[in-house]
Order: structure tokens, then C-alpha cells, then sequence
């Protein structure tokens, strides 16, 4: 805690503020029509376009300061914004606003022997704290979606994009206003001060969930300190794997793109697991992609043997756990789908997870057995986004088995509340 008792009182009295607001404005969410909402987004988004020079600018100073602290290439392209990402973020608010509306369906209504009707119904969470690191595109894309499900939210992103994240949400607050929506629906931390993220998870009176967004470092901290539900995963250790009798051609795009389509991303590909069957004809043929794009191989002994002299390291144990994101690929030759499937289950982390096969009953064991929250038949593990998934834009992806799973959309920042429904019954 700060050493400052006064500042200590200051920043507990500022996060309980933001609480109090954001729990004040959950409630006037709940109650405002859909079209309140989505004329929220949509006047965002014309606020995004409108002030792309004033956000650019405050993403160069961001960009800036991070270049001098010697931060390196990844975490500058986690940080930079552009024309394009900006008039993206823009596009991603309108498509949420397209999205249909959750909040209200109600489902399952049927009649019960007493004669009651009984059913469910969709309702918000009530108020989602963001924590996140880097990416000031997460601000729109993450008040967006909890703005769209009635959900409150509090952001609080990384120190390093402080001026980006202030700008963004700066054009929140204008869609939210020209709506008559409260402001207090979207806010952001103001304060770089790290004891902030430790008032926030512990705010179990204001906070109904918690959703870190960053590196594991922040995601253990907030899953060890939390006093209210987090929406998380740890780790991206996906895989692919070259089934015995595989179209190589499918095989070779797909290990590709799932490695290569962008490095940094928690959906991306970090073990290559091929069948021995496949491996003298699938091998060589990966590892001229993987050199020509830069990509440092580590392989293990019965991969090595199918690889170019001197393409590839010799994998450690460790190698099996990592999640790079960077330009390195851990392969290793397995006998058949029971040991890849036993790999996973050791080594993955239950994220996305891929098999290339044109075997249909191996396909199904592979989609039965393996324990991810995304698995996939034929396609890129970079699909595991809540985009592609139809989902608009994603809070983030969680590998937690309760409440929601997978890439989280508007559906997982809802919860279910049974109603019934009587002319007077009583219970006999």
C-alpha cells in the first residue's frame, strides 16, 4: 500500500467513488430501451471518427514514452494505434450496436402441472471491472460490449497507454451523453497508481465481475486478490495437430497461419504436433515456411530427424509449457491422436487447440476428448476470437469452465434469472 496514509485515503476514496457511480448508473442501464444503447454506440462511433487526429496524437505521445523506457517491438504493436485500428474500433462499436440484444430474451416458458408458467430470463451482470494491459483498442471494444449487455463498467488499462485509453473513452462519454445515458456507465481509472487494481478486486459491494485482460503476471495477481468472480485464462499454449492421412496441403496452410498470421495473440499456435506417418512428407515442407518467415524451431528428437540439419534446437521440457508469443514454434512427432491428445491434456492450457485430419471418427474423439474451451476440426487456431465467432467484439477469453467459456461476447456478460408466471396460484 502506499506509504502515504493521506494518499492511501485519497485513492480508496476515489475507487469507491467510481464503484458507487458505476452501481448507481448499472441500475439506470437496466432499465434504458435498447435503442438508448445502441444510439450510445453508434454516436461513440461517429466520435472515434470524428476525433481520430486527437487520438492518434495521444497514442504518438504513449508510443513515445514507451520507445524511451526501451520497450520492445511486440509491446509496440500492442500499443500502436492507427487510421486503420481507429476506424476499426469504430466499425466494431457499430456491429455491436447491430447485434441482437440479449437482455430480456426469455427462454424455456412452459406450464407446470400447478398450472404456473415458469421460463428464464437474460439479465445483465450488473457492473464489470476491465483491467488490462497495452491495448487501448480493449476501451472501446470492451465498453462497448458491456454498454450493449446493460452492464456498468469501470476500465482500468495499463499506465503505458494512459493518454490512449483517455481519449477513447473521452468518445465514449460523448455517445453515452447524446443518448441521455448516464456517464458513469463507462469509466476509467484515472490513476496509474498500481494499488488501484487491488481496490478495484476487492470492491465486492460495487463489482460483479472482474475480467483481466495482459500477461500472466497480472491475470495471477487479480485471480489471487479477487473477492468477486473472475472471467479469465492464463496462458495460450495452442496446438495443432498433423493427423495420420491429413491433406498436407490443408496441414501446411493451416500450421502456417496459426503460427505466423501474427505472433503475439493468445490464439496463437505455440506446439506443432505431427503424426510420425506425416512426418517425412509434412516436416521439410513446414520448416521452409517457418525459415523463410524467421521462426526458430525447437523440436524434439523424432522431429528433429525429419527436419534440415541445423533448422532446429533441441526442445527442453519447458518448451512443451511455453506460450512464446514471439517467432518460435516448439514440434514434436507423436505416434498417433491418443498421444497428441495426451499431449494437450499435459501440456495445453485448455485455450484453442486444433486437429488436421480427414478422419471423420478421429475428428470426433478429438472434439470429445480434448478439454480446451475452443477445439477445431480443419481451421487456424486463430479463429478463437469472439469476431470470428460472430460474436461482434469479445471482452476476452476465458478457459474458466463456469458461467461462460471461449471467447466472451454479450451472452457472457448476461446471466440467467428464473420468472413465473400465475393468475393467482398458490402451492397446495
Amino acid at each position: 500500500m502506499p506509504d502515504d496514509p493521506q494518499a492511501q485515503n485519497d485513492l480508496s476514496a476515489a475507487m469507491t467513488a467510481l464503484g458507487r457511480n458505476a452501481r448507481a448508473a448499472a441500475a439506470e442501464l437496466s432499465r434504458a430501451p435498447t435503442g438508448a444503447r445502441n444510439a450510445a454506440l453508434l454516436a461513440a462511433a461517429e466520435a472515434l471518427v470524428d476525433r481520430e487526429r486527437a487520438i492518434l496524437a495521444a497514442n504518438a505521445k504513449d508510443v513515445k514514452a514507451a520507445r524511451a523506457e526501451g520497450q520492445d517491438d511486440a509491446f509496440i504493436d500492442r500499443l500502436l494505434l492507427t487510421a486503420k485500428v481507429v476506424e476499426e474500433m469504430a466499425l466494431g462499436l457499430r456491429q455491436v450496436a447491430a447485434l441482437p440484444d440479449p437482455v430480456g430474451e426469455v427462454t424455456d416458458l412452459a406450464f407446470r402441472p400447478s398450472g404456473i408458467q415458469v421460463g428464464r430470463m437474460r439479465v445483465p451482470l450488473g457492473v464489470v471491472a476491465i483491467i488490462y494491459e497495452s491495448r487501448p483498442d480493449v476501451t472501446a471494444d470492451a465498453g462497448a460490449l458491456c454498454l450493449k449487455s446493460g452492464n456498468a463498467c469501470i476500465l482500468r488499462g495499463g499506465s503505458e497507454a494512459l493518454n490512449s485509453n483517455q481519449a477513447i473513452a473521452a468518445c465514449l462519454a460523448v455517445g453515452l451523453k447524446a443518448a441521455g445515458l448516464p456517464e458513469a456507465a463507462i469509466q476509467l481509472v484515472a490513476t496509474t497508481d498500481r494499488q488501484a487494481v487491488g481496490a478495484l478486486v476487492t470492491m465486492d459491494q460495487y463489482i460483479d465481475m472482474v475480467v483481466p485482460r495482459g500477461g500472466k503476471g497480472l491475470i495471477e495477481r487479480v485471480a489471487k486478490e479477487a473477492r468477486v468472480p473472475v472471467l479469465k485464462h492464463l496462458d495460450g499454449v495452442c496446438h495443432v495437430y498433423v493427423d495420420d492421412g491429413a491433406d498436407l496441403g490443408k496441414a501446411l496452410r493451416i500450421a502456417d497461419n496459426a503460427k505466423t498470421q501474427r505472433y503475439g495473440t493468445c490464439n496463437t499456435m505455440e506446439t506443432l504436433l505431427v503424426a510420425v506417418a506425416e512426418a517425412k512428407a509434412f516436416l521439410p515442407e513446414i520448416a521452409k515456411v517457418f525459415v523463410a518467415k524467421g521462426v526458430e524451431m525447437r523440436a524434439d528428437p523424432g522431429a528433429m530427424a525429419f527436419l534440415p540439419k541445423g533448422a532446429a534446437i533441441a526442445a527442453t521440457e519447458e518448451d512443451w509449457y511455453a506460450e512464446y508469443l514471439a517467432p518460435v514454434i516448439a514440434i514434436r512427432v507423436v505416434a498417433g491422436l491418443d498421444e497428441a491428445i495426451a499431449h494437450i491434456a499435459k501440456y495445453g492450457s485448455q485455450h484453442t487447440d486444433a486437429i488436421v485430419t480427414e478422419h471423420g471418427p478421429r475428428a470426433r474423439r478429438f472434439l470429445r476428448e480434448v478439454d480446451s474451451a475452443s477445439v477445431m476440426v480443419n481451421a487456424s487456431t486463430r479463429f478463437a476470437d469472439g469476431f470470428e465467432y460472430g460474436l461482434g467484439a469479445e471482452i476476452g477469453i476465458s478457459t474458466n469452465k463456469l458461467h461462460a467459456r471461449g471467447p466472451v461476447g454479450l451472452e457472457g456478460l448476461t446471466s440467467q434469472k428464473w420468472i413465473v408466471l400465475g393468475d393467482g396460484h398458490v402451492r397446495s
